[in-house]
């Protein structure tokens, strides 16, 4: 029986007296890879919000890793989640390996008078090995490509070994090659990281790693579709959530979109 590392039941969100969220329900168990997609606006950044522990629900329940938003210290089980997010603010000349270090501690910058133990400086080459970046251990996050500052942050959000895994657009402004990159790197941590549980956000089908296992398709607030990825991911149910005709195609383990050609008469 897969145990839930993930579980929204009957959620809404109101935002300026506006509800946003209309009774979204989602289940995550270990070792599942979810994507969450949907044009811009549709809600898929609040939902995330909710699986990082960020936001509380205006109703319904929220359940991570076992423990219900309003009744847990929202900081302390932030800890247990890996969150990679582009727009990831730093603003020093950290090392690769300083990045990746901060995983440990939760924080964005290195902590003032913490020093990595024996034991977590030689995870976090493990994890830079494991992102194929042991060759730019001392790169500077300044001089850093996009593709490696995002596989960067895949280390860090793996350093504290957690149970849940959240990438919100992490191919945000990648050239091709290095989309591919990272997302071979997403690939690769299904079988390196077996039992973490994975929710990726997109609004591109050519984003999807070929390990992604189940999709939730929502438009305006509400989901259209939920399940394994093959049921979900279709023509009619992109089309409909994308207000255009589009053909969805599948080859090799990826994924594609298309505006459906009009008949000339």
């Amino acid at each position: 029986m897969t145990v839930d590392v993930l579980r929204l039941d009957g959620v809404t969100f109101r935002r300026n007296g506006k509800e946003i969220l209309h009774g979204i329900d989602l289940r995550v168990g270990a070792g599942e890879h979810w994507a969450l997609l949907g044009p811009n606006g549709a809600g898929k950044s609040t939902i995330l919000g909710f699986c990082g522990a960020q936001t509380h629900p205006t109703s319904g329940t929220v359940d991570v890793l076992g423990r219900r938003l309003g009744r847990v210290d929202m900081q302390e089980l932030r800890r247990h989640i890996g969150h990679v997010n582009p727009r990831h603010p730093i603003r020093s000349d950290l090392t690769v390996l300083d990045v990746v270090l901060t995983g440990f501690t939760g924080t964005i910058e290195k902590m003032m008078r913490w020093a990595p133990s024996d034991a977590e400086r030689a995870r976090a080459y493990e994890l830079i090995a494991l992102v194929g970046l042991d060759d730019r251990a001392d790169a500077e996050w300044p001089t850093m490509s996009q593709g490696e500052r995002g596989r960067s942050l895949i280390a860090r959000a793996l350093a504290a070994s957690p149970a849940l895994l959240l990438l919100d657009e992490p191919t945000t402004g990648l050239d091709v090659a290095a989309r591919e990159q990272l997302l071979e790197t997403v690939d690769d941590l299904s079988r390196s990281e077996p039992e973490v549980a994975s929710v990726l956000v997109t609004h591109h089908l050519e984003e999807l790693p070929e390990s992604t296992t189940h999709a939730m398709v929502i438009a305006d607030g509400r989901v259209l579709a939920a399940g394994a990825t093959a049921d979900v991911v279709t023509s009619e149910t992109i089309s409909e959530a994308f207000r255009h005709p589009i053909d969805v195609a599948h080859d090799e383990g990826r994924w594609s979109a298309r505006a459906r050609k009009r008949l000339v008469v």
